[in-house]
Order: C-alpha cells, then sequence, then structure tokens
C-alpha cells in the first residue's frame, strides 16, 4: 500500500529555441525564415529593449530562474513539461510554416536543468526541421536519459506512454496526443513507416482513448497530455471538453491541455483535473505586441497532487511567475491577483473556482 499522495509539476510550453538558444553558451544558427524576421538575435533585441540587458552567454539555468528552486521546494514525484522546441542543427526548414524552433543539442544542459521526468513532443513544433531534425531530437533526449512520450520512429513508438515508477510503488503513465487544432501538420503523423507524432482527429480520438484505457494496469496513475487549440483566447470549443471526458472515462487521472500561450480554464470532471490551456512557460515573446490584454509574461507552474489509489484530485496549486529579461521570476501581487481574477472567471462556466492562499499560490477549489 502507497503512502501519501503523488505530486505532480505540470507546466505548459517549453520553447528553448530562437531567441533563448541565442543566449545560452552555444548558440545555433540564428537564420530564420519568418515574414519579418530573419534572425533569431532579434528576439533577443525586442527583450532587451523592453526590460533590460541580458547577460551573454547566460548559464544554463537562467531562463528557468526562480522556478528552479521552487520546484526544488515542493519536491515533486513527478516532473511533466511539453517541449516545443526541435533539439537539431538540421537546417531543413519544415515548408508551409511561418515560425521554426530550433535549440542546439550543446544547449541541452538548459532542459536538464529542470530534471523532467517526461518530455511530450506531441506538438507542432518538433518537426520544424523535418524528419532529420525529429531524429535527431530523439537521439539527443534518449542519450541524456529522459523519457518522452508523443512522438517516435514509427507509429508505435510515437503511441507508447512514457513510464515513471514511483518510489513507494505504481507507475505514472504519460501520454502525450497532438491535434491539428493547435497547427501540426496533418503529414506530421507518425505511420509505420515513417516518424513522426500521435497525431489524433475527432475520428481517432476514440482509438487513443482505448490506447490509454489497455495500457493502464491497477495501481497506476494516467495523465493524457494534449496539445491542442488556438494561441489565443479562453473560450474552450465543446469537441475539446468532449475529448477531455473521454479521456477521463477511460482511465486518465489528469488532463493536462497546452498551446494556448496564457493559461485557460480548469475544470474538475468526476472528481479528476483537467487542464485546458497551461500557457507558456519558457519562450522569447518579450517585446512583442498585439495580444497585451492576455498577459502573457505571465506564467504559472502547476503542482498537482492526486490520490494514488484512485487518482482522485486532492490539490491544484499554481504559482505564478513572470518573465523578465527570459527569465522568471515570482509574480508580484498585483499581477497574482490579476491571474486569479481571470481564471476564476473565465473557470466559472466549469464550476471551478480559483482562490488566494495566504502563501501567494493560487489554489482551484
Amino acid at each position: 500500500m502507497r503512502g501519501g499522495p503523488v505530486t505532480l509539476f505540470l507546466c505548459g510550453d517549453v520553447m528553448l529555441g530562437r531567441g533563448v538558444d541565442q543566449i545560452l553558451p552555444y548558440p545555433g544558427d540564428p537564420a530564420l525564415q519568418e515574414r519579418w524576421i530573419r534572425d533569431a538575435r532579434a528576439y533577443v533585441d525586442l527583450a532587451e529593449t523592453a526590460h533590460g540587458p541580458i547577460p551573454q552567454p547566460v548559464d544554463f539555468s537562467w531562463p528557468w530562474g526562480d522556478a528552479l528552486e521552487l520546484l526544488d521546494a515542493a519536491a515533486p514525484d513527478v516532473r511533466v513539461l511539453n517541449l516545443e522546441t526541435s533539439i537539431t542543427r538540421a537546417d531543413e526548414f519544415a515548408p508551409d510554416k511561418e515560425v521554426h524552433y530550433r535549440m542546439n543539442p550543446a544547449n541541452l544542459p538548459c532542459l536538464t536543468a529542470a530534471r523532467p521526468d517526461v518530455c511530450v513532443l506531441a506538438n507542432n513544433h518538433v518537426l520544424d526541421f523535418g524528419r532529420r531534425g525529429l531524429g535527431e531530437t530523439l537521439t539527443t533526449l534518449a542519450d541524456a536519459g529522459l523519457r518522452t512520450a508523443g512522438a517516435g520512429h514509427n507509429a508505435v513508438a510515437a503511441r507508447q506512454p512514457a513510464i515513471v515508477p514511483l518510489p513507494g510503488g505504481g507507475r505514472v503513465l504519460v501520454f502525450s496526443f497532438g491535434m491539428p487544432t493547435s497547427g501540426i501538420p496533418y503529414d506530421w503523423a507518425a505511420t509505420d513507416e515513417l516518424p513522426g507524432v500521435d497525431f489524433v482527429t475527432q475520428r481517432s480520438q476514440t482509438a487513443a482513448a482505448d490506447r490509454l484505457h489497455q495500457a493502464k494496469r491497477p495501481g497506476d496513475l494516467a495523465v493524457a497530455s494534449i496539445h491542442w487549440g488556438s494561441n489565443w483566447g479562453y473560450d474552450v470549443p465543446t469537441a475539446d471538453i468532449r475529448f477531455a471526458h473521454v479521456l477521463i472515462d477511460a482511465g486518465a487521472d489528469i488532463v493536462h491541455g497546452h498551446s494556448s500561450h496564457h493559461p485557460r480554464p480548469a475544470e474538475v470532471y468526476r472528481g479528476k483535473l483537467v487542464l485546458y490551456g497551461c500557457g507558456d512557460f519558457i519562450d522569447d515573446y518579450e517585446g512583442i505586441t498585439g495580444y497585451e490584454q492576455y498577459r502573457d509574461d505571465l506564467r504559472l507552474l502547476h503542482l498537482v497532487s492526486v490520490d494514488p489509489e484512485n487518482g482522485l484530485l486532492l490539490e491544484a496549486r499554481m504559482i505564478p511567475l513572470q518573465a523578465r529579461r527570459m527569465r522568471l521570476r515570482p509574480a508580484s501581487s498585483r499581477d497574482t491577483e490579476w491571474l486569479r481574477t481571470t481564471l476564476d472567471r473565465v473557470s466559472d462556466s466549469f464550476g471551478t473556482r480559483i482562490t488566494a492562499a495566504p502563501d501567494g499560490t493560487l489554489v482551484l477549489r
């Protein structure tokens, strides 16, 4: 019989390419093929113009900032992040895409600084540099001993969950699903012969839920990590709500949604947590204008505790952070209250309330 709750750290998009890669000790080729910007260092300039100089090179832990100390203090049992960056030196830009992310493999210690247990990869940037880039990404992560889910050398590999054993017994299974609504091209789907991502359409949702159900054994906890939806806005499509519920009915204990650049509503369905959008965690968006009303400079570190016997939610805490000079720092009390008010308002239709704890964290009720 296992003791106490199982606590997971869940975060949204970790985008270590482009401008972030350029400030690290081994910046890769800065060439871009974007409409307005052709050099990744321009994103560093934008951040510095907005918030002040960034020392270069920074140490590998710089982008995580105060989040690392907060994580160590929380001591979660499992750390899961959406790695939305190709880790490669390949220069084959995926066609018909406006934005491409890659990090020099030599900068991998920036990722390992957070000690992730699982990197989910079924997203719309992991093949930004083609199947060759994906192959190098998979090899680099495997050589570093990092578990992955959601992408692989063929469909069988892409559909396998990452398995994290728990010290007291039992396992956490992490499934990674990528959906076309997040901008994943249809031809990125892994096949019997080709590498790619575990690509889930409306037609294949039941099959994805069945795979989760079949893989889960007594004593397991299952996380369904999904890259879905648009970048901006708080509305959750009915189809996404339906898929989240199908997954929980099939045995998922947590639905870990991401893709939006800011947090979206949360729900508790049948006692299980659904995060419809965790928001970005690390990126190079400082100084980019146009969506200020969503406050995408504010980030959330999610700590989710569940009952190991039945997966029921025991506690969901969120630590507010802010990106400044491409580094995370604690959010101010004023910004924390803005986040609480916003998330409480948009989650109300799901019967979920967001309250403030005395220590400055946000708590889901």
